[in-house]
């Protein structure tokens, strides 16, 4: 059973809907036990930087993250989801992130002609022998909704990147630790298999 984090966030529908398209079980859940006893969980998320943050500590989800973590039960976070597993983001200056990845979430820098929020479809430049991205082309198109990007601190965790006004750090891989700043419940055919992959991946 793969548990969806609930913690008031948007998107949660589309990921729990594109799960069990593929066969997948699923279960929107902030129970704790629920959430421990899952074969893998997902960190979803639209909105902003600082509220989520103040729900997860609502729910005393920031706790059960890091459990998780510590568990090394397979974690995905998706757009928000990813950001909260960094440090800080330039969104809410003061708001101290999960911190458990290294590196800052920043605004998409202004530029002549580039729309921000930069909603719509990417190709992502992909690292070779990235776990998410097994049987995934180079170059594949998915889905992005963002105003601001990740910039990991170690490169060696980065999976994927994409250009939008920079450079940016698309996914990234840190033992069970998984996370695309893009959509893939969005991101069709390519976007399912990055979920299959995930689902894959067991509890080391």
């Amino acid at each position: 059973m793969i548990a969806i984090i609930d913690y008031d966030a948007g998107n949660l529908k589309s990921v729990e809907k594109a799960l069990q398209f593929i066969g997948e079980e699923c279960r929107v859940t902030r129970n704790r036990e629920e959430i421990l006893s899952a074969d893998q969980v997902i960190l979803p998320g639209v909105g902003s930087f600082g509220d989520a943050m103040e729900h997860l500590k609502q729910y005393g989800l920031d706790h059960v993250i890091r459990e998780v973590v510590d568990r090394k039960i397979p974690l995905l976070g998706i757009c928000l989801g990813l950001q909260l597993l960094f440090e800080k983001s330039e969104e809410s200056p003061g708001v101290d992130g999960l911190g458990i990845l290294k590196g800052e979430i920043l605004h998409i820098p202004f530029e002549e002609g580039l729309k921000i929020p930069h909603m719509g479809w990417n190709s992502l430049e992909i690292r070779k022998g990235a776990a998410l991205f097994e049987g995934v082309e180079q170059n594949a198109y998915v889905y992005f909704v963002h105003s601001y990007y990740l910039r990991a601190k170690d490169e060696d965790l980065v999976a994927a990147v994409t250009e939008y006004g920079t450079r940016i750090h698309a996914s990234v891989e840190a033992g069970n630790v998984f996370a695309c700043q893009f959509h893939p419940e969005k991101s069709g055919e390519v976007g399912l298999q990055i979920l299959r992959n995930f689902a894959k991946i067991k509890q080391k």
